[in-house]
């Protein structure tokens, strides 16, 4: 399976309190490779991927942080105009609903890459695969500069 561990942590709106989550992923050795954080006017979900999600939910968790951990879709795409409707195109012919969406940059040239939550991760993958999208391993991820 292609799954990949993504940790959503719950965030106060207060000043700070994103630099002292990230400052605990530092101090821990977590390398941060994609984000996405929504906010209301009172608290915010940080989701994360990182090179080491056990390390960096336990550090978090030690730090009493609110943290859960979430399966999602990594996936690698042309980076050109309509590499993600090509995707987009797949899951919605398979009847696949995205939930949530977030891009995040590496040093290839010609890929892009994108976390998928869907409503079905097994179902989505498969599609995806039938569809000739790469699907990232979580040492894929982990691995990316």
């Amino acid at each position: 399976m292609n799954k990949i561990k993504q940790i959503s942590v719950f965030v106060e709106n207060k000043p700070g309190r994103l630099k002292a989550m990230t400052n605990i992923l530092k101090d821990s050795g977590v390398d941060i490779r994609a984000l996405s954080i929504a906010d209301t006017k009172d608290f915010g979900i940080l989701r994360i991927i990182v090179n080491d999600p056990d390390k960096a939910c336990s550090a978090l968790k030690d730090a009493e942080c609110t943290v859960t951990t979430t399966d999602v879709l990594a996936i690698g795409i042309s980076d050109k105009p309509g590499g993600l409707a090509r995707v987009m195109d797949v899951l919605y012919e398979n009847k696949i609903s995205v939930e949530y969406m977030y891009a995040f940059a590496s040093a290839s040239v010609d890929m892009a890459y994108v976390i998928l939550r869907v409503a079905d991760n097994d179902r989505a993958e498969e599609a995806l695969l039938s569809g000739n999208v790469k699907l990232l391993t979580s040492e894929e991820v982990k691995n990316l500069k």
